[in-house]
């Protein structure tokens, strides 16, 4: 499963090291951990490192935060890093299953004020600070322990329902942080996270596909006439090129759906909205410049797209205008 905090990193590949690094980090930190419990500071620092060196775009987007919101971010980001870690780099379903349980306590352990892990510890201060609730934390694990048990959607709508738990919990908590409680941006944040989600789903058909994993729905298989076997195969065709198309544009129509978010938050997080809502974008515009093949090569944001990206969050925070979607001649 692509990382639930699409909502605050761009829809790009977001692994880590792999699996040894998570069973290093399982060694020192997890149920039969070898590290004595860290305290308040030294957790911040390992959430922080965490964040900085596990994803690139994150680090950007720190930037554009105000420098008193930056250790929170950090926080809630290691929540999700190590949650999808456990979901998808332990190599074993069943395992993946029992350490989400352990996560899942240690969640309720962080709640209840008696945090151990590392990431609790941290993420604790950040509850208390920010008045927290513990529902959409506890929504994204459910989220991570159902991709282990369903790897088939039959329909879109049960697609939409998976990302109401996978992605849109982080866009509530960022909400919350920026104390924006009106169920209007609640509804637009669920708009661009899911939004993204798609984008991910779509940037990442080849990747999931190779964990045994599809998220396009049974229903536009049948509506193409696809296979289960071309699609794990990554067979291309123009049945396939034509159903991602379909996710392509709803991807979009979420989050152009959602931008106008920016004009109903504080500055600091429209920027960080723009950023990522425009990222999402990016990808969908790649992905249909590549004629809907994300196949023959990895489909991402180049460096000078970052950089048009990074401006325009920092200097047209507010801005809703999104051009059309380019295509190249001759294309679907």
């Amino acid at each position: 499963m692509s990382s639930p905090s699409e909502a605050i990193t761009a829809p790009e590949r977001t692994s880590r090291a792999g699996k040894s690094a998570v069973a290093e980090d399982l060694k020192r930190f997890g149920p039969s951990g070898t590290v004595q419990p860290l305290d308040l500071i030294q957790s911040q620092m390992y959430c922080k490192r965490l964040a900085k060196s596990h994803y690139e775009n994150f680090s950007v987007a720190s930037w554009l935060l105000p420098k008193g919101l930056r250790q929170d971010f950090f926080n809630i980001y290691a929540y999700c890093r190590w949650s999808d870690d456990l979901a998808d780099e332990v190599g074993s379903r069943a395992e993946s299953l029992r350490l989400l349980q352990w996560w899942r306590e240690e969640l309720f352990a962080c709640f209840s004020g008696t945090a151990r892990h590392p990431v609790f510890v941290a993420l604790a201060e950040t509850i208390r600070l920010h008045s927290l609730s513990r529902d959409p934390f506890q929504h994204l694990l459910d989220a991570f322990v159902q991709d282990q048990t369903v790897t088939r959607y039959g329909s879109q709508s049960e697609v939409l329902d998976y990302c109401r738990g996978s992605a849109n919990p982080v866009g509530r908590i960022l909400l919350q942080v920026a104390r924006v409680a009106d169920p209007a941006s609640q509804q637009l944040s669920d708009r661009i996270c899911t939004g993204l989600q798609i984008a991910n789903f779509c940037q990442d058909l080849r990747q999931d596909a190779l964990l045994g994993r599809i998220y396009l729905p049974k229903d536009l298989w049948n509506r193409f006439q696809l296979t289960e076997r071309e699609i794990l195969a990554g067979t291309r065709s123009d049945a396939l090129r034509f159903a991602l198309k379909v996710w392509v544009d709803l991807a979009r129509t979420c989050l152009v759906g959602g931008l106008p978010l920016v004009k109903q938050t504080p500055r600091w997080l429209a920027r960080d909205i723009q950023l990522f809502a425009r990222g999402g974008l990016t990808i969908l515009n790649n992905i249909a410049l590549a004629n809907f093949d994300v196949w023959t090569h990895p489909i991402e944001v180049t460096k000078k797209q970052k950089a048009a990206l990074l401006l325009r969050a920092m200097f047209s925070p507010r801005s809703t205008q999104v051009a059309e979607l380019s295509r190249p001649r001759g294309s679907l």
